[in-house]
């Protein structure tokens, strides 16, 4: 039996994203989920399959349970008024991303956190995964030499039924919101800061106030360049969570069939998410000059995926027992949201937009 100490926490939101944190904590050491606050009919299901106490807001939860922490994983308007209460009340929070609707409420909430003294974790949880994590030690430790050039592929349908939600059509939701942010935090994660961008986004499929499709071009402060193509309309399998195997909410690509992330430098390159790595062989004395016309090698490196949202779960249980600090606080998120946002920012001026 496990001495691990254990961090009881409350679960803000039943959605999609809420049933994967409870599958998280189910098999993660050291957390114990205390109880759910949604007031959905659908909520209370969860809560009895669960075997959970179910709250009909997360005031009553808190005075109920008295967890050490919380996850809020509601719709994005929420998080910050929610997340707030809890840190009042002294709680270690970990919160879904985006972090917030804005820049200002993400850095609010991150300026109130640390004035408490209260850890917040952002839910990126593609940093917990070993496949993203192998590949930003790879360019760390110059495996690929200098970094020249990242290309990103987000491409997947969502069915129709997934619009049905009215909140889902609009400007505070859309695949830039939900789906690119995650790309724009691998990037920055794996490869370095943004510097500046430019993008064109389209409602041209579907029609909605939100945008359907976006291309995006940016200059990240190393001097490498990457390109995002993202678009939740088209039969394709070229997106992360087809091919990644992290989610199995998702019909899965075969492995190796496809990958979705490509990284380029002067010494070798590496494609995700299979982690198969490019380079030209060492053969001293060759008379053939490296290039194009002599032959690559490739080899896959070795990697144990696992479940990120399982890994997730153990750090904060780490997080809330002030073990670990958070892999990603809330001046961190609040640094890819504004990158994100500046996404639409741009498509709609036409103009570049930088970050200090």
């Amino acid at each position: 039996m496990s001495t691990q100490p254990l961090s009881r926490i409350g679960l803000i939101g039943a959605g999609a994203i809420g049933r994967a944190h409870l599958v998280g904590a189910a098999g993660a050491e050291g957390v114990a989920i205390v109880g759910i606050a949604d007031p959905s009919p659908a909520a209370q299901a969860l809560a009895t399959e669960f075997n959970l106490p179910w709250f009909s807001d997360h005031r009553a939860l808190m005075q109920a349970t008295q967890p050490d922490g919380a996850i809020v994983a509601t719709p994005n308007a929420l998080h910050v008024p929610i997340a707030l209460d809890f840190i009042a009340e002294h709680k270690a929070v970990l919160i879904e991303k985006p972090i917030a609707d804005t820049v200002e409420e993400g850095l609010r909430l991150a300026h109130t956190a640390r004035a408490a003294g209260v850890p917040v974790l952002v839910g990126h949880h593609r940093r917990h995964n070993a496949i993203v994590r192998t590949a930003r030690a790879i360019v760390q430790q110059g495996r690929l030499g200098r970094l020249v050039s990242a290309s990103v592929l987000a491409t997947f349908l969502k069915p129709e039924s997934y619009y049905a939600q009215a909140w889902r059509r609009t400007l505070g939701a859309g695949p830039v919101l939900i789906n690119l942010i995650h790309e724009i935090d691998l990037l920055r994660f794996v490869c370095g800061e943004v510097e500046s961008l430019q993008a064109v986004t389209s409602n041209a499929v579907r029609g909605f106030e939100v945008e359907d499709t976006a291309a995006v071009l940016l200059r990240l402060v190393n001097g490498a360049v990457a390109t995002v193509t993202l678009s939740d309309t088209t039969a394709s399998p070229w997106a992360w969570d087809l091919t990644s195997g992290e989610n199995p909410t998702f019909s899965q690509v075969r492995p190796g069939l496809a990958d979705s992330h490509f990284i380029s430098g002067t010494e070798g390159s590496l494609s995700l998410p299979s982690l198969r790595l490019w380079r030209y062989a060492d053969t001293p004395g060759d008379p053939v000059e490296r290039g194009w016309a002599k032959p690559l090698e490739t080899a896959v490196e070795p990697v144990d995926a696992g479940n990120p949202y399982i890994a997730q779960m153990r750090h904060f249980g780490a997080v809330v027992r002030g073990e670990e600090p958070p892999i990603v606080d809330a001046f961190d998120a609040s640094r890819t949201l504004a990158v994100t946002l500046a996404v639409r920012e741009a498509a709609r001026t036409g103009q570049a937009m930088g970050f200090g």
